[in-house]
């Protein structure tokens, strides 16, 4: 199996006691290489998600946070490095009672909302975040019009018109299992930051 290649756990019981908490998590430069590398990415110069996660009626949770990346990736056309800079928000909720979706709620729901676990794994949402917001078709400034690019990246689906669709094959593509209703029964918790330095 293909480890998760970055993790950071929290234990909803203790947060609850807490009310929910503030985080701000900056991966190290070996957790960013892992990363880069699960994700196809030449370098992962800087990457932070900061927000908050609070409970949401007697068992839901909701997180809301901010994802900071600076990635680099070869340009589609010539091969020159590519660099992106990510600035998005990001939410999730966990729900004890899973709704019903149908059709097009399906596409647009499912992949933001998830079962309710003990431990909530911030690293894994991090990590998934951060493979939305990668550009399919990253392009050099100076790099000549190539016909074969442009009309794949005209007539494929961009991420931006579906923001959440895949996310679910994506976390099975990363933990290198296949789908599964499981949650981790323990972990140890870390203490969620509560700083909020300049982003990084």
């Amino acid at each position: 199996m293909t480890a998760q290649p970055f993790s950071h756990p929290i234990r909803l019981s203790e947060l609850r006691r807490a009310g929910g908490a503030e985080f701000d998590i900056r991966p190290e430069a070996e957790a960013r290489a892992a990363i880069a590398e699960a994700l196809g990415l030449t370098a992962l110069r800087k990457l932070r998600l900061s927000g908050q996660i609070t409970p949401q009626g007697r068992d839901d949770w909701h997180l809301e946070a901010e994802l900071g990346a600076t990635i680099v990736q070869p340009c589609v056309v010539t091969l020159a490095p590519v660099t992106t800079r990510i600035d998005e928000p990001v939410h999730r909720r966990w729900l004890k009672e899973m709704p019903e979706l149908t059709g097009d709620e399906v596409e647009m729901l499912d992949e933001e909302i998830e079962p309710l676990a003990a431990v909530i794994d911030l690293g894994t949402v991090l990590v998934e975040a951060l493979a939305l917001s990668v550009p399919d078709w990253p392009r050099a400034a100076d790099a000549p019009e190539d016909e074969f690019a442009a009309e794949t990246s005209e007539t494929t689906e961009q991420p931006t018109d579906r923001p959440f669709a895949g996310l679910g094959a994506l976390r099975d593509k990363l933990t290198g299992s296949e789908p599964t209703d499981d949650k981790p029964e323990s972990a140890h918790p870390q203490s969620p930051g509560k700083d909020h330095p300049d982003k990084g």
